[in-house]
């Protein structure tokens, strides 16, 4: 992981899934058993399209499955199977060992540092208890804490805010091109990862 930016920054806000966490398989997992258990075993969430979607709320990922592919899914059925699946396998989740270096390289030098997630509350802090990084981040913002989820750029806003720095000082660090438009959309400056 590199940076073609100037540092320091006044604050750093990190993406959870696929940044901080190789998670996004285990996400991808959940999603395809959830979904399935409505619409059928021989359907499939390509990875690539999971991807591109990374950071949105629940709600609005299923009206996007559901206009692609033209099925109905029910939330309050699916959102039981999907928390039930994470509860199962959240243990087995590994840190992404580059990013969470640098996230302790800035926590050492007392950066201000921040989670914003477009998951649940729950689930993002068991996953930030899990890889061994929870301390470092004093300001967790998930999809609970804000009206609109990635794209929009209110889960970053409201990290920068709860910082108590202004938004154009605040680097973000993200997997997602949902993210990286919210990062955008905020007047951030973004740093790009790979999705895990």
């Amino acid at each position: 992981m590199s940076s073609e930016f100037k540092e320091p920054f006044s604050a750093y806000i990190f993406d959870c899934d696929g940044t901080l966490a190789a998670s996004m398989k285990l996400h991808h997992a959940a999603w395809e058993y959830s979904v399935r258990r409505q619409v059928g075993e021989s359907w499939a969430f390509p990875w690539d399209f999971f991807c591109t979607l990374g950071g949105m709320n629940t709600a609005d990922t299923i009206a996007i499955l559901e206009n692609r592919y033209g099925f109905k899914i029910s939330i309050e059925k699916l959102l039981p199977d999907y928390h039930a699946y994470l509860a199962e396998h959240i243990c087995e989740v590994e840190p992404i060992p580059d990013v969470c270096a640098y996230a302790r390289k800035l926590a050492a030098r007392g950066a201000k540092l921040a989670v914003a997630s477009g998951g649940f509350r729950k689930e993002v802090h068991e996953i930030l208890k899990t890889i061994g990084v929870a301390e470092l981040f004093p300001v967790v913002i998930t999809s609970e804490d804000v009206a609109n989820c990635k794209p929009a750029p209110d889960l970053f806003l409201l990290a920068a805010e709860k910082l108590g720095v202004p938004a154009r000082e605040c680097l973000v660090v993200e997997d997602s091109p949902k993210g990286f438009d919210a990062a955008e959309a905020a007047g951030m400056a973004c740093m790009m990862v790979y999705p895990q």
